[in-house]
């Protein structure tokens, strides 16, 4: 069902428009639909279909949150958008049950989430927000300019998602012989007898290099040497007092620090979201066994952590010379022969730059736009009208900010906002996180 939008001077005018249709938008406009008689609302998205992690979908690799962190369990579990209606939907459910996997595929997750953008007629693709602006006259509203036409709205929520990171001193090498790894499936197919350089220590990292050294003989690399700044290849953790990090208690306690004391707490406790899931650390430590004591490719296998790339020289035709700086010999440098390299170093948030026109309107936290509790950013323009932020405010709300376990939560705070009415909170952690109040009750951490 389309939501039935006004017209203000002459132009498509919504309660709610979205700018980008990841996990986090599509969140809110499946939480957002069952209501959309009373909230008109609509999702533009510049790709020409739903696309998440398309290159680097790894035969094998699965997520890493429980499959009730879909789009709208933890917020509304009869919401008709759920991972479980999705199996039931494709007539699988017990096929799924009868599995048993241990952790969702992530290609499954990704069918899910591309299922749930197709049913959701409130969702265009291949459209492209080219800037904001805003109208004061008339009570005000924000005007967004697209490649085809323009439209408006009382609010916004941008999702715009992440973009591929590497060293600034590799992004003019980049093509495909030195890739990041968001283009595997696209540019690693053949590397049969090829020296391979994998840096990054996160579960990108682990799953490319996994991949590498898991291939059938004949195609295999020559070598492949895993590189990190982290003195090991470490685990997640997952256990459960960490896991409560991933609540909306903690995510509104954290909310509240300084901003750095936030930044302290996000750099130590980075592998409670960034580290390596334990079944794949153990099958690259089976297959790296196998290769070296009982086949032929004894040599395959390098692995070099508490080190960081300071510098790649070389050419697609030559190959590449990579200089490392080990972190406990301040000076030494070491250098790995490459043919390719595959930057497994992470994402940022994506640009914004069609808000340039109202940039100036908006406060600054750092390196992110400062957003209040309800995740819309603090401007000068009415208070009655929002601009909501999902996925890029890390820095503010914590490890769990770009991370898909909140994403319900957060969406349902945005329609809460939206609607005007409060969604009851769930039981708060057993872990009092804020002070002790004087009478020895918890403190508030709201």
């Amino acid at each position: 069902m389309t939501a039935h939008h006004r017209t203000r001077r002459g132009r498509p005018h919504f309660h709610c428009l979205g700018i980008g249709v990841g996990p986090a938008n599509l969140s809110l406009a499946s939480l957002m639909h069952p209501h959309s008689s009373r909230i008109s609302h609509l999702f533009l998205d510049r790709k020409p279909s739903f696309g998440w992690h398309d290159g680097q979908q790894i035969p094998g690799a699965v997520l890493q949150v429980s499959p009730l962190k879909d789009l709208v369990t933890l917020a509304d579990p009869t919401n008709p958008f759920s991972f479980l209606a999705y199996l039931h939907e494709q007539g699988r459910i017990y096929h799924y049950i009868n599995a048993q996997f241990d952790a969702v595929p992530r290609q499954e997750f990704r069918n899910y989430l591309e299922w749930a953008s197709h049913r959701n007629s409130n969702i265009v693709f291949g459209e492209e927000v080219l800037s904001v602006t805003f109208d004061g006259a008339s009570g005000g509203a924000f005007v967004v300019h697209t490649g085809s036409r323009t439209l408006s709205a009382d609010n916004l929520a941008i999702g715009v998602g992440s973009t591929p990171w590497v060293p600034p001193f590799a992004e003019p090498q980049l093509g495909t012989s030195q890739f990041h790894v968001s283009r595997f499936r696209e540019l690693a197919g053949d590397l049969t007898a090829r020296r391979v350089v994998v840096v990054g220590g996160g579960q990108s990292g682990a799953e490319a290099f996994l991949d590498l050294i898991s291939r059938p003989e004949a195609e295999l690399p020559r070598q492949v040497s895993w590189v990190s700044r982290r003195r090991n290849f470490l685990p997640i953790d997952d256990s459960p007092f960490t896991n409560d990090f991933f609540m909306p208690c903690h995510s509104e306690y954290f909310f509240g620090l300084d901003r750095p004391t936030r930044t302290a707490f996000n750099s130590r406790h980075v592998l409670a979201s960034d580290g390596i899931t334990e079944s794949t650390l153990r099958s690259i430590y089976q297959q790296v066994y196998v290769h070296r004591f009982t086949g032929e490719a004894k040599d395959l296998t390098s692995f070099h952590p508490n080190r960081e790339v300071t510098a790649v020289t070389g050419s697609d035709a030559e190959g590449w010379r990579i200089r490392l700086a080990h972190n406990d010999a301040a000076g030494a440098a070491e250098w790995l022969e490459a043919d390719v390299v595959v930057w497994a170093t992470g994402l940022r948030p994506g640009p914004m730059d069609f808000l340039d026109p109202i940039a100036g309107r908006l406060e600054r936290d750092g390196d992110e736009y400062r957003i209040d509790r309800d995740f819309a950013v603090r401007w000068d323009g009415p208070p009655d009208r929002s601009l909501f932020l999902q996925n890029a405010a890390r820095g503010q709300r914590g490890l769990a900010d770009p991370n898909l376990s909140l994403s319900a939560w957060r969406s349902m705070r945005i329609l809460d906002r939206l609607r005007g009415t409060h969604t009851p909170d769930q039981l708060p952690s057993f872990i009092s996180w804020g002070p002790e109040s004087p009478a020895g009750t918890p403190g508030e951490d709201r």
